[in-house]
């Protein structure tokens, strides 16, 4: 398993990445997969927009952007993360930044393990696999 966090014009955010990684890896086993390699880059608004325009012709910001190169026995990706949205969801869901910025980690590793979140009952069923993950987190952080 190799998970690099890494950031493009804005400062890393203040995270214990190696209990992130093995919280992340879990949740990838508990779906009977592995992480083989996966890079999370945090970034600013302007920069996923930019991404957002080039590589999905969307032109619209998003706190995320999940490239997947994953096989059947492991996931692969590149999660692209806006701290500016993250920041500003977390104002308007009244949550701690660091616990909506951790929901955007798992919900892009989601993604990578084949769910999505286009109809309404996918969007109901990540949002209970991203609360179930967000509960199994405190054990990686106590």
């Amino acid at each position: 398993m190799e998970i690099l966090f890494d950031s493009i014009r804005v400062d890393k955010p203040s995270l214990n990445y190696e209990k992130v990684a093995l919280w992340l890896n879990d949740a990838a086993i508990d779906n009977n997969r592995k992480i083989k390699e996966l890079s999370i880059v945090y970034c600013d608004d302007d920069y996923i927009l930019e991404v957002n325009k080039k590589f999905l012709n969307h032109d619209f910001y998003t706190d995320i952007i999940t490239f997947d190169y994953s096989k059947k026995s492991y996931i692969s990706g590149d999660l692209l993360i806006s701290l500016d949205t993250v920041r500003s969801n977390a104002q308007k869901y009244k949550t701690d930044f660091s616990c909506e910025l951790c929901r955007v980690m798992v919900h892009g590793v989601l993604h990578l393990l084949g769910f999505n979140d286009h109809s309404d009952d996918e969007k109901k069923l990540m949002r209970q696999k991203e609360d179930y993950y967000l509960e199994k987190l405190s054990k990686y952080l106590c």
